[in-house]
């Protein structure tokens, strides 16, 4: 950054941008902040570029400090009295944030419903396969709907086929939680479950 310049923000605008500083007295979190020329106040709080607190010192003194040392004067602390600066890179501290939301995004992963579908004479063998399915769902941290179709005369035993659904959810193991309650829509049953003790890796 030039050493001789100073950024002059526009009056009317404000940047709008997230943040996670940090100063000698932790974490600072705002979600917009005033730069340079949008800084009214008479007085505020600074830290330098180093994170060292320099003090109260009027709004003038802080800004001809962050261009003698090439930095913009940041708020990041609005609501403080005075408001804590901070002198930043603005420019490079945006595209710093940028690149590390990206990031986040990239390796975030999304929480899916993926659906299980049993029958009312389902086999053991076809039984145990879709409980392999269902725990593998879970464990990569989606939801599980399950669904069991109903044919004919199976209605008459609506029961018989919602206690089946109970034991198969039951057998996924420990911390397997119905979300949506099992209820009959058309001609199945259905419910959601999913795991408490699994979260999606971000």
């Amino acid at each position: 950054m030039d050493c001789g310049r100073l950024l002059v923000v526009d009056a009317g605008a404000r940047p709008a941008i997230s943040t996670n500083l940090t100063s000698n007295s932790g974490p600072i979190t705002t979600k917009f902040l005033r730069v340079n020329g949008l800084i009214r106040v008479p007085q505020v709080t600074l830290i330098d570029e180093t994170g060292k607190s320099v003090g109260t010192i009027p709004t003038s003194e802080a800004l001809r400090m962050a261009q003698d040392r090439g930095f913009d004067l940041v708020e990041v602390a609005p609501h403080a009295r005075p408001p804590v600066c901070k002198l930043l890179d603005y420019g490079a501290y945006q595209y710093r944030i940028e690149k590390q939301e990206r990031k986040s995004k990239a390796h975030q992963k999304r929480v899916e419903i993926k659906g299980i579908r049993l029958t009312f004479k389902i086999g053991e063998h076809d039984r145990t396969v879709r409980q392999e399915t269902a725990k593998r769902f879970l464990g990569e941290g989606h939801k599980v709907k399950i669904e069991m179709i109903l044919r004919g005369r199976e209605f008459a035993h609506q029961d018989l086929a919602r206690e089946k659904v109970r034991e198969f959810i039951k057998e996924l193991g420990e911390g397997v939680t119905v979300e949506q309650p099992l209820s009959k829509q058309g001609n199945k049953l259905l419910c959601i479950i999913t795991n408490v003790s699994t979260k999606p890796v971000l």
